[in-house]
């Protein structure tokens, strides 16, 4: 009899999940644990691996597919088809030997997985306790991957199976109960009025929200309720600067980095934020604490084709200018190719958003919640000013800083402002004060 292999519950909170790569073919061989798709979430592009083992007959899904939790993927023919074996199923002669794990590489790459055969007793009527250490948890490679995709500390998930073993079962429960979010109406602390029915004045179109694009939509409708946001525009003159970055431009090329005006704001607006503590912190209103953040790590705001993303360039202000610029370009390609991890879009303590590329000069970007200030760029342009009595020509670039109130006064803002002006007007300051 054929065997079915149907897409597991994967985590997301979504009614379906786009087909990137179907990885297996009619008449091809498909081994346990061998990736058979690639699907695109929110912020990554993960491996679904395969359970069953056999001579693939039949494949029921193309790229581009919308596809659901438990929809058929692919069917097995021949006697040789099998599935996974159960933990349940681990020979006796092992009751009294201790679990081993083999541990996942970093690079990604399949590594061998644990024995059950060295499983704890298999009379055991309880699971043994998960260890203290991700890597100590009893897992497979391929759960191993599959948590790392999906944001799940091993250490936290409840075990269903025997022998303290993590299924990837137990996995995509504990993201799916990670990702349970309020509706955005929630999130803005009211409840929305309903809408009229626009079909009274026309024909209408329909479409679901893509995932990254409903998180962005509540993440930003909590940050306007929460944060009374106050917005400082004005222009940093940037004509000592440009030939600067003109001049070093091929140092960060040489690294694989591109050294943008940006990536020089950032490493100037990581060095203002040991400078002034304030816009490196974070409100706590229950507790009436400001929380005041040792590190900087700036979050990068990144346009891609799914929508807005901010991954983290962490302990910004330890690193060059060169340094920064390739690690922002690496992480924007990440994002751009949905192949960004979870951890490396947490933890920012301050975004840098840049509206230059397009057009634009003042407006007001929205404080990433729960960071209290955010600072935007617009498109530099030449302008007429008066240097030593004489009208000269100056390049200058618009600034919009947005901050929490509750923590910065407007006083501080200007301050912060003024100090980000002087080091992009005069860039030798960062070198003497930096």
């Amino acid at each position: 009899m054929a065997l079915e292999f149907k897409l597991p519950e994967l985590g997301e909170n979504i009614d379906s999940i786009q087909v990137v790569r179907v990885l297996v073919a009619p008449g091809g061989a498909v081994a346990v644990d061998q990736t058979v798709l690639e699907l695109e979430t929110d912020k990554a592009t993960i491996e679904v691996p395969s359970t069953v083992a056999g001579t693939v007959a039949e494949v029921h899904v193309r790229p581009g597919d919308k596809i659901r939790s438990g929809q058929l993927i692919f069917s097995l023919a021949g006697s040789d088809a099998e599935t996974k074996p159960a933990a349940a199923e681990a020979p006796a002669q092992a009751e009294t030997k201790p679990a081993e794990v083999s541990e996942q590489p970093a690079t990604g790459e399949q590594a061998p997985v644990a024995t059950t055969s060295e499983a704890t007793s298999a009379q055991a009527p309880t699971p043994s306790p998960v260890a203290s250490a991700d890597h100590q948890v009893p897992a497979a490679p391929s759960v191993r991957r599959l948590a790392r995709e999906l944001g799940v500390d091993l250490t936290k998930v409840p075990v269903s199976g025997p022998f303290g073993r993590v299924s990837k079962d137990d996995v995509t429960r504990a993201a799916k109960q990670a990702s349970e979010v309020r509706p955005m109406a929630a999130a803005a602390g009211a409840s929305a009025p309903p809408l009229p029915d626009f079909e009274r004045w026309g024909a209408v179109e329909r479409k679901k929200m893509s995932l990254i694009r409903a998180i962005t939509a509540e993440h930003l409708a909590l940050a306007w309720s929460q944060v009374p946001h106050v917005t400082l525009c004005d222009k940093a003159d940037i004509t000592e600067l440009e030939p600067l970055r003109k001049q070093y431009a091929g140092l960060a090329e040489q690294e694989g980095g591109k050294l943008s005006m940006a990536v020089m704001v950032c490493k100037i607006v990581a060095q203002a934020l040991r400078k002034f503590p304030a816009f490196n912190a974070s409100v706590d209103m229950e507790a009436h604490e400001i929380i005041y953040k040792q590190y900087v790590h700036l979050g990068i705001a990144v346009n891609t084709p799914r929508g807005l993303m901010v991954p983290t360039v962490r302990d910004a202000d330890t690193k060059n200018m060169v340094a920064l610029a390739v690690e922002i370009q690496a992480l924007a390609a990440k994002c751009r190719e949905g192949k960004i991890k979870r951890e490396e879009m947490e933890g920012s303590t301050f975004t840098v958003t840049n509206l230059g590329r397009v057009c634009g000069t003042y407006y007001t970007p929205l404080v990433n919640y729960p960071e209290v200030a955010i600072l935007g760029l617009g498109r530099a342009y030449e302008e007429p000013a008066v240097v030593n009595s004489e009208i000269v020509k100056r390049t200058v670039l618009p600034l919009s800083l947005a901050f929490d109130h509750r923590v910065i006064d407007g006083a501080d803002g200007a301050a912060f402002m003024g100090w980000i002006k002087e080091a992009i007007k005069q860039p030798l300051l960062l070198a003497l004060n930096g």
